[in-house]
């Protein structure tokens, strides 16, 4: 249960992204500079983190015995290859292009027709899924994506908007977001799943800044910019969206699987919803919030399932 709540939680942090970005927004801030703040504050956390694992393995290694020190010591001084490093990197990548991308797509498209398209990832994750492991997706499963796809529909306001003019570049950029973010809950459970969960998010953090800091050169590191209020959107877009959900995806994606991250993860919509209308004091409809409350049942649907199964074995046994 824990692996799931991890994820859970890793996917909630990415609602409170919104809301702050539209704040450095209003301030002034541009992409590359939001975005860069958040990944150069969420590398520097995410290797904190790194090494303060690795001084807490030495520690316990000294306190073992003699035989069983020398094992965990070396354990501990376990480091990954060059080619490990690498792949973790890559499997960080996604992620940036999910923002940029997405981003985006809000010049083209409204901004209720972009979030559909970026949860569009609920079916995109279990495709993906059934491809790679060359099997049809079960009934639940299904029914939990029907589910979500029509609390999505309904919780963006996309009904009570209507249909609008469609712009196929918004579109494309839309659905390329879903496809990568996709990507990202695939590879954060494959990349090198063995190692640290504090390791592996270290890299993949790094290797997402790397490719941001090649489209978006870090300017504001020596401009001056880095000290102004723009510190503080980083350092919040830094912990809810690079530290949190990159050490909780990787802690929790390789045991419960791709397929049902991806359907977990639809909880970003509901905190992103109930975020901008708290603090952003945006209107949001009734109907929206009924879609909110069909996109939680979407996502606690399998839970309640497994958990009513083992109940009747339960009490049968």
């Amino acid at each position: 249960m824990k692996y799931y709540v991890a994820v859970l939680a890793g996917a909630m942090s990415y609602g409170v992204l919104s809301t702050i970005v539209v704040l450095a927004y209003g301030q002034g801030y541009h992409l590359g500079e939001v975005v860069g703040s958040q990944l150069l504050t969420g590398f520097l956390l995410s290797w904190l983190l790194a090494m303060f694992t690795k001084f807490k393995q030495r520690r316990k290694a000294l306190q073992a015995d003699h035989r069983q020190a020398s094992v965990a010591s070396a354990q501990a001084t376990q480091k990954l290859t060059w080619k490990q490093c690498l792949l973790l990197m890559a499997a960080g990548t996604p992620t940036v292009i999910t923002g940029l991308v997405y981003y985006e797509s809000l010049r083209y498209i409204p901004a209720s027709l972009a979030i559909i398209l970026l949860f569009q990832f609920t079916w995109i994750s279990v495709l993906i899924q059934a491809v790679m492991k060359r099997r049809r997706p079960d009934k639940l499963t299904l029914l939990t994506l029907l589910i979500l796809l029509g609390g999505t529909l309904i919780a963006a306001g996309f009904l009570e908007q209507g249909h609008s003019e469609i712009n196929i570049r918004g579109i494309a950029l839309g659905l390329m977001s879903a496809v990568s973010y996709s990507l990202f809950v695939l590879f954060s459970g494959k990349a090198v799943s063995t190692a640290h969960p504090a390791y592996r998010s270290a890299w993949m953090v790094t290797g997402g800044l790397i490719l941001l800091c090649i489209l978006f050169p870090p300017t504001f590191l020596f401009n001056g910019l880095i000290w102004s209020q723009l510190l503080v959107f980083g350092l919040l877009l830094g912990i809810f969206g690079a530290f949190i959900p990159s050490v909780l995806f990787a802690t929790g994606v390789p045991h419960i699987g791709g397929d049902m991250a991806g359907i977990i993860g639809a909880a970003e919509l509901p905190v992103a919803v109930l975020m901008s209308a708290i603090v952003l004091h945006e209107h949001v409809s009734g109907l929206q919030w009924i879609g909110v409350i069909i996109v939680l049942i979407g996502v606690a649907l399998p839970e309640l399932y497994k958990y009513q199964i083992s109940r009747s074995k339960s009490i049968y046994y």
